[in-house]
C-alpha cells in the first residue's frame, strides 16, 4: 500500500471516529437531560407520567396559599394558570419579591401524593430598567414601599 492511500484510510477512520463522538455527546442520553416546562393544567394532564419527571412548572402563586414555617426554610404554596392549581413545598429561602399574585416557576419533581417538590424557586419579573433622567428624582417612598414585607405572608 503507496503511503498517499494509507494517510487517506487514516484520515476517514480519523473522521468516522470524531463524527461518532460527536454523535455521541450531541444526541447520546439527551432524554435524561431534558427539563419539561408545564403549566398546571398539563401537569394534572400528564397524570402519572409527571411523577418523578425534572418538570419546570410555571404559573401565578395562587392568594391566600402561601403557608411558611417559623424557621423560614420550608414553604408552601400553590401555583395555578386559572384553570388548575398544584401544591408546592418548597425548602428555599424564597426570593425578596415573593408574594401571592406574582408569577413564578418552579424547578423539581411531582411527588406520588400530588405535591410538587422543589429545590429552586424563581420569580417572574421584568427585566426594565431605567434610571431617572435628567431633572427627574428617585421617589423613595414610592421604592420603599414596593419593597415592604407583608406581615400576613409570614
Amino acid at each position: 500500500m503507496n503511503e498517499r492511500r494509507r494517510r487517506v484510510i487514516v484520515t476517514l477512520i480519523a473522521l468516522a471516529v470524531s463524527a461518532g463522538v460527536l454523535g455521541y455527546l450531541a444526541f447520546g442520553g439527551i432524554g435524561e437531560n431534558l427539563v419539561y416546562y408545564w403549566s398546571p393544567t398539563e401537569l394534572k394532564a400528564s397524570g402519572e407520567q409527571a411523577v418523578g419527571a425534572s418538570i419546570r412548572l410555571g404559573g401565578l402563586v395562587q392568594p391566600g396559599s402561601i403557608e411558611r414555617d417559623p424557621d423560614g426554610l420550608k414553604l408552601r404554596f400553590s401555583v395555578t394558570d386559572g384553570v388548575e392549581s398544584v401544591r408546592v413545598a418548597a425548602e428555599t429561602v424564597p426570593p425578596a419579591m415573593f408574594r401571592e399574585g406574582i408569577g413564578v416557576v418552579v424547578e423539581g419533581t411531582l411527588r406520588t401524593d400530588g405535591w410538587f417538590e422543589t429545590h429552586r424557586l424563581m420569580v417572574k419579573h421584568d427585566n426594565e430598567y431605567a434610571a431617572p433622567g435628567e431633572g427627574q428624582e428617585l421617589d423613595m417612598k414610592e421604592l420603599m414601599k414596593s419593597m415592604q414585607f407583608d406581615e400576613s405572608d409570614a
